[in-house]
């Protein structure tokens, strides 16, 4: 897994999936949930990952419509130095069922930031 993964939102999951696989030959490395409709695909080309994340309306074309999710060691230490930087927080921190502890923040030029830890098995 990358540290900084760049996560693309769409409601054309079927389109961008074929896209990657067809131009850059990515395959699929993750799936959240593992059977039925998507939530999250997992994509690897070459040594990087790419998320798309699918949802019924990601925003206006002119809204961001990619993130980055950038892996921390410590979601909640990193999430409270967050302000003080000129970013703000916009949710979390939550542990994720897919075994992670994420936070939403945006940088101080408004582009959403998702903070990811994994969370050790127990």
């Amino acid at each position: 897994m990358s540290t900084i993964q760049p996560v693309i939102l769409t409601d054309h999951y079927d389109a961008l999936v074929g896209f990657y696989t067809k131009l850059f030959g990515a395959e699929e490395i993750f799936r959240v949930p593992e059977k039925g409709p998507v939530f999250y695909l997992g994509l690897r080309i070459g040594d990087t990952d790419l998320g798309l994340v699918v949802k019924a309306d990601p925003g206006a074309r002119e809204e961001p419509r990619i993130l980055l999710s950038i892996g921390v060691d410590d979601v909640d230490d990193t999430l409270g130095r967050v302000t003080a930087l000129g970013g703000t927080i916009s949710g979390g921190p939550n542990d994720m069922p897919w075994g992670q502890r994420v936070a939403h923040i945006k940088d101080p030029d408004g582009n959403p930031v998702n903070l990811t830890q994994p969370i050790p098995a127990r």
